[in-house]
């Protein structure tokens, strides 16, 4: 199948790039087409495409298509800004603004994350400098050094507690993650000079975007700048919640078990996970943080969580913490008692 190809991974994720082109600049019924690419087609393509259990074929491209991604988000970032700030019809508006955000927030977001992860100086800057753009850019430091180290632990301020709503979720980890952060990168340099300190590239890039953001599209533009990047920082949220929900490693001695497949929900989706980059293949990047997307496997799911829905799928449910509870709280309730189940999240028959 195409889907469990390289090429799946180009046409899935680079797919909207042209879309959000041609809707901010000829508008109309083109300011649909990434949302409901991003929506309903890519619902549907995960309904009907067959779960994926094993990694895809090599993709020596792979490298590149994140680079292209990356450049693309900055072109596509700055046509929105501009779309917003010569005028554009409410409605219209409203469909490539959600469209936009949502490609910055699951696209933008897993191809930053990808490349935050590469050795590379170039590649990794590039994710580095996606995040500053969406005035994220301490990310770049809080993952790698405080999630990565202690993901399912109390000292994680990405791992969403058991019960623990959405929004509840959402306050307490963007400005703790912020924290823990600076102060991981602060004791890994050292006496180096502050203006060296990576936060003083994070904080000047966002002040620095802003400003172009207002010369491409005066305060309208800005204010779309804003808005989008807020969008963004809201679903990077919500997915280290949906991925993380309530599962946490033991401790003994003091120290936490090895992180294993057992302490994050997965989705085998092809469609999403090609759109993604096989950021829902979770439980298999924190256990290799440095393996390329194309090599990530879904694990045995008689030792690893699945989620019942797509990852973008559970986002959206996510966002009513009731009906979350609803269906995560009872898989939750028996990953943490046995970690035996079905590719469903349920228990195995007897």
């Amino acid at each position: 199948m195409m889907l469990r190809s390289g090429a799946g991974f180009a046409l899935a994720s680079l797919t909207p790039v042209p879309l959000l082109v041609l809707g901010a600049t000829l508008g109309g019924a083109w300011a649909w087409g990434a949302l409901l690419y991003l929506t309903l087609f890519a619902f549907a393509m995960d309904e009907l495409i067959a779960w994926a259990d094993a990694p895809d074929s090599e993709f020596p491209a792979g490298d590149l298509l994140a680079a292209a991604l990356a450049v693309a988000h900055f072109a596509v970032f700055g046509l929105v800004v501009w779309a917003f700030g010569r005028g554009i019809a409410p409605v219209q508006g409203a469909a490539l603004f959600l469209g936009a955000g949502l490609f910055f927030g699951q696209i933008s977001n897993a191809n930053a994350h990808e490349l935050i992860h590469r050795g590379s100086r170039v590649l990794h800057g590039l994710g580095k400098w996606v995040y500053i753009s969406l005035l994220f850019g301490h990310h770049s430091s809080a993952h790698p050094l405080v999630h990565h180290r202690h993901v399912g632990t109390a000292r994680d301020p990405n791992t969403a507690r058991a019960g623990e709503g959405f929004y509840a979720f959402a306050a307490r980890a963007w400005p703790a993650g912020f924290g823990a952060g600076l102060r991981a990168e602060t004791a890994r340099r050292g006496d180096a000079p502050a203006w060296r300190h990576p936060y003083a590239l994070y904080l000047s890039g966002a002040l620095g975007f802003m400003a172009l953001a207002f010369l491409i599209g005066g305060w309208t533009g800005l204010a779309a700048f804003l808005g989008l990047a807020l969008f963004a920082q809201s679903q990077l949220l919500v997915s280290d919640y949906v991925q993380h929900y309530g599962l946490v490693r033991r401790e003994a001695d003091g120290k936490p078990e090895p992180v294993g497949p057992e302490h994050s929900w997965n989705a085998p989706h092809v469609f999403t996970g090609h759109m993604m980059l096989h950021a829902p293949r979770h439980s298999a990047h924190h256990l290799h943080p440095a393996r390329r997307f194309p090599e990530l496997d879904v694990p045995d799911v008689q030792i690893a969580p699945l989620l019942p829905l797509s990852l973008p799928a559970m986002s959206f449910i996510a966002l009513a913490p009731p009906l979350w509870r609803c269906i995560m709280d009872p898989r939750l309730a028996y990953w943490q008692s046995e970690p035996l189940g079905d590719p469903h999240g349920q228990p195995l028959a007897a």
